[in-house]
């Protein structure tokens, strides 16, 4: 797995990180570096932030509708799922279905390769889906949805280049091997990043138990999966994703009705 050299931020690689992260077209160069998905993570939680934004952006439109807070919350959710590709959800359903039909390693990764999708998978994806909805559907105005939902996108983003950074991959081949071993700098830069737009858009309070929920579930699917698989994989990235993003926004509803939010 390729090391990326010292390399300064630039605007390049954020639109490689929302060309990778989302369906939306973006320019990039005909020719990539082979590490030019590594370079790119420090941008991870602003691609998170512009995921975040669009779904706000229907959640507050769909809420002046007068729309139930459930239809909202759903809306707001489809819009995520519709410009990330569901690419975090299928991450998610795959390693979910990994873990439960397989016994060993290596029939865990053979599942997960399977485009087939298993009962495990479906009953994680409906679990997931349900919970955020729940979550937004519970908040009473746009004080509370749109920072939840920026917060929760953002971090769960940004702890990806963690888990890509201290795990090595759990195939020879596959998309952990060819994105590559990011840098520490850029790596801890995503997390800073994310960490700090999270206490600011939700306090320290809600920030704080935003932060922690989503952190320690990213640290358990990781140590998960290298229990398990023997490090990581795209669908392990997936599935930290989706599992900060849901203790996230458990986290953050939590601590700020406790603190009178």
């Amino acid at each position: 797995m390729s090391t990326p050299q010292p390399h300064a931020p630039s605007g390049n690689d954020l639109l490689i990180a929302v060309g990778f992260l989302t369906r939306l077209p973006v320019p990039h160069p005909a020719v990539l570096a082979p590490d030019a998905l590594a370079r790119s993570v420090w941008a991870f939680p602003l691609v998170g932030l512009l995921v975040g934004g669009a779904a706000s952006v229907v959640w507050v439109m769909a809420d002046l509708s007068q729309l139930p807070g459930t239809v909202s919350a759903m809306l707001a959710v489809m819009t995520v799922v519709i410009l990330t590709g569901a690419l975090h959800e299928d991450g998610l359903a795959d390693l979910v279905d990994g873990l439960g039909g397989g016994w060993d390693r290596e029939r865990r990764l053979e599942v997960m390769r399977d485009s087939r999708v298993g009962v495990f998978g479906v009953l994680g994806l409906i679990f997931s889906v349900a919970l955020r909805v729940a979550v937004l559907a519970s908040v009473d105005h746009a004080g509370q949805a749109v920072p939840l939902i920026l917060a929760s996108e953002t971090l769960s983003r940004g702890v990806i280049p963690q888990v890509m950074l201290r795990l090595s991959p759990a195939r020879a081949d596959g998309l952990a091997q060819g994105a590559g071993r990011p840098q520490e700098g850029a790596s801890n830069l995503a997390l800073l990043m994310a960490g700090g737009l999270v206490i600011l858009l939700l306090g320290f309070q809600a920030g704080g138990g935003a932060l922690a929920g989503g952190l320690v579930a990213a640290w358990a699917v990781a140590s998960l999966a290298k229990a398990k698989l023997g490090g990581q994989t795209g669908d392990v990235l997936g599935a930290v994703q989706q599992a900060a993003l849901l203790a996230a926004l458990v986290g953050g509803l939590g601590a700020g009705n406790w603190g009178g939010w």
